[in-house]
């Protein structure tokens, strides 16, 4: 009852994916697929709902006193289960094992997991979401069994990505928005009447006076410091809320209010003007012979560890963005210091990775779609966009090659240096 009623509810009744979005119940085993695939239709239909259930399992198992297989509870061949469940009126996909890897629905929303998940099985699992689709713009997992740090242990040997650590208060959103209405960058009334018209279908005509009076006032009553203050807590408010609203049935006008508002706010908002000493300079350096021999110490710009969003610290504050120059020298200064010794010309490598690699990456049509869905999605397309590219240097730089596909250290150089220079 509490997946039913939580897909019904916070993803069909908020029209996620347009109202296109699917379902999967993980199962730890073949009798507990069909003992929820059965209470998953029996409720279903309690509800007088018009949608279905599908189940997947392999083979023919024994279940109250009879011989059934996928093909004869769903009442159509196993061979159609994936064109089936993207369409009406199946939405929920009950699986025991099959379909939790290699399987691409970008209808796919939201993942029930009943399964301990554990290693590569937890990476393929979950990254079932991420298949893009226009109208995504987020997933949701809800997970009855597997801790966070299991999972986070995971997804730590294939991916530097962002983890939700631990519980989110939701008693910790009252401190957020105070802090937010001190600055004063909006007034009440402005949030309300916003929102009126936002949901009466105003035009952006109607909406961006509002909105551009906002941002006046944030860039002359708000100091550098504040800005990025400002910013990082309306960020944090937005993420969080939007979180525990798709599971918790929240009846607080004036946080919803402020989400959408600060969700079209945030897009007007420009980042503080700092000096960036790589701009002119980046297109005029000769990387062939650029040497990382500088004395200042520089803060690595990738450790080698996930980054988390914390459970929603009570400052959620910003920092200011790293200059690009920053950021080049410390790719480049990693670079010689792991990889210097493992090829004949490590210059060229950050070249091709910089001037061949990345363009190729960022102009790939599949990757440009992932970007505007969740950093998830875009960090899994990234991967595969990264195979494309480089797969043709089997013949044009072997070296190159046989390191990315035998070094994983290299390997995950070269994502996050693409990830960096793509700017996801």
């Amino acid at each position: 009852e509490i997946m039913v009623d939580h897909f019904l509810e916070q993803v069909l009744a908020l029209k996620r994916i347009g109202g296109e979005a699917r379902a999967m119940v993980v199962c730890s085993g073949i009798a507990r697929a069909i003992q929820y695939f059965h209470a998953i239709k029996a409720y279903l239909e309690e509800r007088k709902s018009p949608h279905k259930a599908i189940v997947a399992f392999s083979g023919e198992h024994e279940y109250g006193g009879a011989t059934v297989s996928e093909s004869k509870l769903n009442g159509f061949p196993s061979n159609d289960i994936a064109e089936k469940i993207a369409e009406a009126p199946y939405r929920f996909l009950v699986c025991a094992d099959k379909f939790q890897t290699g399987y691409d629905e970008p209808l796919l929303h939201t993942m029930y997991v009943d399964k301990p998940l554990a290693g590569i099985k937890a990476v393929q699992t979950l990254s079932r979401l991420n298949r893009a689709h226009p109208k995504k713009h987020d997933v949701f997992v809800l997970d009855f069994l597997n801790t966070t740090e299991v999972i986070q242990h995971a997804f730590e040997d294939y991916y530097r990505t962002t983890i939700l650590s631990e519980e989110t208060d939701p008693d910790k959103l009252h401190d957020l928005k105070g802090k937010l209405d001190g600055y004063q960058v909006y007034a009440p009334g402005q949030v309300d009447g916003l929102v009126q018209l936002y949901l009466e279908g105003a035009s952006r005509e109607k909406l961006d006076p509002i909105l551009d009076a906002c941002v006046a006032v944030y860039m002359a009553n708000l100091n550098e410091d504040g800005q990025v203050d400002f910013k990082g807590k309306a960020k944090a408010f937005t993420r969080n809320y939007d979180f525990l609203a798709s599971i918790l049935p929240y009846t607080k006008a004036g946080w919803e209010k402020l989400s959408i508002f600060l969700n079209l706010l945030l897009p007007k908002l420009p980042a503080p003007v700092e000096e960036d000493l790589a701009k002119g300079i980046l297109e005029s350096i000769d990387m062939d012979s650029y040497r990382v021999e500088k004395k200042a110490a520089m803060k690595l710009l990738l450790p080698d560890a996930n980054a988390e969003i914390e459970p929603l610290p009570a400052g959620g504050g910003g920092r200011k963005p790293e200059p690009e120059l920053d950021r080049l020298s410390n790719i480049l200064k990693t670079f010689n210091e792991q990889f210097g010794t493992l090829f004949t010309d490590a210059d060229r490598v950050t070249k091709r990775i910089k001037d061949d690699i990345a363009p190729k990456v960022a102009a790939d049509p599949a990757y440009q779609n992932a970007k505007q869905n969740t950093p998830n999605a875009a960090r899994i397309e990234l991967d595969a966009a990264l195979m494309r590219v480089i797969g043709p240097l089997l013949k044009d730089d072997t070296e190159f090659y046989k390191q990315f596909v035998q070094n994983e250290s290299f390997k995950r150089f070269v994502t996050d240096m693409v990830l960096q220079i793509t700017g996801n």
